[in-house]
């Protein structure tokens, strides 16, 4: 009797049942929020300006407080198992946190926000229209109310990527 290979296994079709094998497919789930799913929903092939790389490595390396303070909350996958990356290019655009399985942008506003409205709501407009979706937080709210953002951020993807 010839051995079936992991590719030609005898179970029945997968037809309507979600894709947990990380090979495309149908929706796949990638993670619980308290017993929750959410989805896998990446935004592929995104434009990116090379010469901006350089300034985003400044820019990670400077690091202003709220954003280090966010960071240390997220990084290394410590939000439910959720990948981010810092200071990423996007366009012509350096976003604060990317989750690339998510399509997520994560920005944190501070006072130089409130002079940029016009410039901050066509950069929403471009990263939408990319087909992701931007998540804003205060810098007051990291500082002094990070469990708030952060339970803030679990209803937001709950929302938007929830099953």
């Amino acid at each position: 009797m010839k051995k079936l290979r992991d590719s030609q296994h005898s179970s029945p079709p997968t037809e309507g049942c979600p894709d947990t094998s990380g090979r495309g497919g149908s929706k796949q789930l990638i993670g619980y929020i308290y017993d929750q799913p959410f989805e896998f929903r990446p935004v592929i092939h995104l434009p990116y300006t090379p010469q901006l790389k350089l300034r985003a490595r400044y820019f990670r390396r400077s690091g202003n407080l709220p954003e280090v303070k966010f960071w240390m909350e997220v990084h290394r996958k410590k939000f439910h198992g959720i990948d981010f990356d810092r200071q990423r290019v996007i366009g012509n655009y350096i976003v604060d946190f990317y989750v690339k399985r998510l399509g997520l942008v994560v920005e944190i506003d501070g006072s130089s926000h409130d002079y940029t409205l016009e410039y901050d709501r066509c950069r929403d407009e471009f990263l939408r229209s990319l087909g992701l979706k931007v998540y804003r937080i205060s810098v007051e709210d990291v500082l002094y109310n990070l469990r708030f953002v952060l339970m803030g951020l679990e209803n937001f993807i709950l929302e938007h990527y929830g099953v």
